[in-house]
């Protein structure tokens, strides 16, 4: 198994660290890192066609591009030439749960690989500000979430994208796995006054826990999984 590893939160990212150590753990074959070298979170599914992608290579089999998710995956296999069998994007810092699917960055770094025929998984770890991440174990529950997938892969044009609850960090059992839809009701959207303008202030807790959705899922503790369409 060939895969390649990008997120919207940078190459230096903790989440991208606990997912490349969840494919090594797996027994990938090869692992390739393109990422962007900065955050790009919320940047949806933009690309970059009328300036050059400077891209630099921090170690073997890890670049860093000043691009969007989306670029570094288009880098990866028509720049670079790399031939993966996945493309893992992730972990995100934040969920991505219903609307979020088309305003992340992470879910367009796996769309994009779809586009291209390329399996791919978008994860994401809802977080809870008041409760700190536990990351080894994101990467342990990453690593079992893969392998069930990998086994049922989505169709040909489809993707898959997975969203952790955030409990209080330490041992317990895997939370179970729901096969949900992207919620359909929207997040509620406020703004405060501020010289000049407005600053956005929703709170992303409060959003509606459509019946059967991601949100819902996720929101009660257990591990989201949403097959999207291209």
């Amino acid at each position: 198994m060939r895969v390649l590893l990008t997120n919207d939160d940078g190459i230096a990212a903790p989440g991208l660290a606990c997912l490349r150590k969840a494919v090594m753990a797996m027994g990938a074959s090869e692992v390739w890192v393109v990422a962007p070298s900065a955050e790009h979170s919320m940047c949806g599914h933009r690309l970059t066609t009328h300036q050059p992608l400077l891209t630099k290579e921090m170690e073997p089999g890890s670049w860093a591009v000043e691009g969007t998710p989306a670029d570094c995956v288009r880098v990866a296999l028509f720049a670079l030439g790399l031939k993966p069998d996945w493309v893992f994007s992730g972990v995100n810092a934040g969920g991505n749960l219903g609307q979020d699917l088309v305003i992340s960055g992470t879910c367009a770094g796996a769309r994009e690989a779809a586009y291209h025929g390329v399996g791919a998984i978008a994860f994401s770890h809802y977080l809870r500000r008041e409760v700190s991440v536990d990351w080894h174990r994101t990467a342990q529950w990453t690593m079992r979430v893969a392998r069930d997938l990998q086994a049922k892969p989505c169709a040909s044009g489809q993707w898959w994208c997975v969203n952790f609850p955030h409990h209080p960090p330490g041992a317990m059992e895997m939370p179970r796995q729901v096969l949900a839809r992207p919620a359909r009701s929207p997040l509620p959207v406020s703004f405060r006054s501020v010289d000049g303008g407005y600053l956005y202030n929703a709170s992303y807790a409060s959003r509606a826990r459509d019946k059967g959705s991601d949100v819902e899922a996720c929101f009660e503790g257990h591990i989201s999984v949403v097959c999207e369409h291209v």
